[in-house]
């Protein structure tokens, strides 16, 4: 089981497969902009030191509780799309009679090849998804850890239909079992229909990896959802860049916008949105209203205590005009339900 977290290899074929990618570049997938990703050896005790050492409130004092899932809800008609989040960067979605999965990263643990477990803030996540419906469609961002998890794969499988993802992530999931014919990767800006959504992938500045070899052997980047309604956008992990305004450019704008904000440090500012760079991505983009995702699941940064980024993201949402939503983890909302309550002020 340890070996089979790494996923799949990256073979001569594979590679010549990614080569044909205007986005891969010396071997590896680049970013639109130069991004440093270089933490040498002398500074990597100082980084591990920092992680272990600063615990204070980066952990909530007692298990952060998930609403139970109400199918019925879930799956009744309507005009508009449904969404339930669980934390990090795992979102169910329901839109124009499809359910959709992004990022299920529902296991316990964040770090299964480290010598230190990285626990989830929430307890039996794994159990969600006895409960949840077939799905038509999940969607994976990019291929580290606390976004593609092995054993919700695993216990998914019966229940999916297909899977769009990442180019180069097709090769995990194929090592694990799911049948190539279910899986379509992407390229940045590809687009496919799924009856009435059009889903296209865009870009983000990020890397992506499993293990020491293949840093940057997958793609990173978000999603749009676009239906005759309404226009939706997943931002994906990634630093601040030019990007934004061209994702609002060519598919803005937004009636709703998940973005990234949280696990932020100055080590990992270049590919990690803080919170006011988060809502400035945002605007860039166009949304009319945002979300901050990608907190309340794991302590992955010692800068900031687990409580931090809705805080920050909030204040500057306000000072800057955008209208934003604030669900608490499995509650089932939508684009126009007023969701502003700071509920994680009860688990200090």
């Amino acid at each position: 089981m340890f070996f089979k977290q790494f996923g799949g290899k990256v073979t001569q074929d594979l590679t010549r497969q990614y080569e044909q990618s205007e986005n891969w570049y010396n071997g590896s997938f680049q970013n639109l902009e130069e991004t440093s990703l270089s933490t040498s050896l002398f500074e990597m005790p100082r980084i591990i030191y920092k992680q272990l050492a600063n615990q204070e409130g980066r952990i909530p004092k007692q298990p952060l509780p998930v609403m139970p899932f109400d199918q019925e809800a879930f799956l009744a008609p309507s005009d508009t799309s449904k969404f339930i989040w669980y934390g990090h960067s795992a979102i169910l979605l329901r839109i124009a009679g499809k359910t959709l999965l992004i990022d299920p990263m529902l296991g316990p643990d964040t770090a299964p090849i480290a010598p230190f477990a990285t626990k989830r803030f929430s307890e039996n996540t794994l159990d969600l998804i006895d409960d949840f419906p077939a799905i038509d469609v999940i969607l994976l961002t990019h291929d580290h850890y606390d976004h593609l998890d092995l054993a919700s794969i695993q216990k998914l499988k019966t229940k999916t239909k297909r899977y769009l993802v990442a180019m180069g992530v097709k090769r995990h999931l194929v090592s694990w079992g799911i049948p190539a014919a279910l899986i379509t990767e992407f390229d940045w800006w590809q687009v496919q229909a799924i009856e009435d959504i059009q889903i296209t992938f865009t870009p983000t500045r990020h890397f992506s990896g499993r293990g020491l070899t293949d840093r940057s052997k997958t793609l990173w980047g978000g999603w749009v959802f676009s239906t005759q309604n309404e226009n939706i956008w997943f931002s994906g992990d990634g630093g601040y860049g030019q990007h934004f305004k061209e994702v609002g450019r060519r598919l803005g704008p937004f009636d709703f916008a998940f973005m990234e904000c949280g696990q932020y440090n100055e080590d990992w500012r270049p590919v990690h949105l803080f919170p006011d760079e988060a809502v400035q991505a945002a605007l860039d983009a166009g949304a009319k209203k945002a979300m901050p995702v990608h907190w309340a699941g794991f302590p992955l940064s010692y800068q900031h205590t687990w409580q931090e980024p809705p805080i920050v993201f909030v204040n500057a949402a306000r000072d800057q005009h955008l209208a934003y939503a604030l669900p608490a983890l499995g509650q089932l909302f939508d684009i126009g339900t007023q969701l502003q309550e700071q509920w994680w002020d009860k688990y200090q």
